[in-house]
């Protein structure tokens, strides 16, 4: 499965969960705050969009150079708002997040397989599992795309690396999904990883959505249930 089932599946998701009161109810939680958080951090970021882009560029005083530098500011706004989407992210994510979509998970394999298939631990060991798990798999890998983000902003390459960053995040964002199941059943984090790099296309495809502004929120509150899809069927 490759690059366009990625996206098939991102879809697939959305449409289930709409149909299936729970997983909607709980993808619009994860919606909600996700978009307020966004808007808010959204708000601050461009206030001092201005400021920022002086610190790049300051405006020339005419000639065709500004048109360049109108150019360089609206890719500029197009990516702090791509940072206020993905810092809403993470904040949601760490302190409520992952739960939400472990448990959007668990729903979607009980439609699927009509029951769930899990480790024997306990809710509180789970529970810390969970946590420490989100840590290498989502948190980490965004930050450093961040960070790559943040250099291209400074470099000739820059266009090039903010693309490249952006792909490495959706990819990423998209793994944080597919693991849920495999996370669940304890298996280990290098079969995990494993999973990832022989999936990569499919990742990307899937991840792909993520990166539309402001419709990568709709996409990211029920990418639990596609990815789930995903896993499941590869399973099988």
């Amino acid at each position: 499965m490759g690059f366009f089932s990625g996206i098939n599946y991102n879809i697939k998701g959305v449409s289930l969960a709409i149909k299936t009161p729970s997983l909607l109810m709980l993808g619009l939680l994860r919606f909600f705050v996700v978009f307020f958080l966004t808007l808010f951090l959204s708000g601050l970021i461009l206030y001092w969009h201005d400021e920022i882009l002086a610190m790049i560029w300051k405006a020339p005083e005419g000639g065709w150079l500004i048109y360049v530098w109108n150019m360089v500011a609206w890719i500029l706004s197009v990516f702090l708002a791509g940072i206020a989407m993905v810092i809403s992210y993470l904040i949601a994510q760490l302190f409520f997040g992952v739960f939400i979509m472990d448990y959007m998970s668990r729903i979607t394999e009980k439609i699927v397989l009509g029951k769930e298939v899990s480790s024997d631990q306990s809710w509180g060991a789970l529970f810390f599992y969970l946590i420490r798990q989100e840590i290498p798999r989502a948190i980490l890998p965004i930050l450093i795309t961040l960070f790559i983000m943040l250099v291209g902003l400074f470099t000739p390459l820059g266009p090039f690396i903010l693309v490249l960053s952006s792909m490495a995040a959706g990819l990423f964002l998209a793994w944080d999904n597919t693991d849920l199941v495999p996370a669940r059943r304890m298996v280990s984090f290098g079969d995990r990883i494993g999973f990832l790099k022989k999936n990569l296309l499919f990742h990307l495809g899937f991840g792909l959505l993520f990166l539309i502004p402001w419709l990568n929120i709709l996409f990211l509150s029920f990418a639990p249930v596609g990815a789930t899809l995903y896993f499941l069927d590869q399973e099988r």
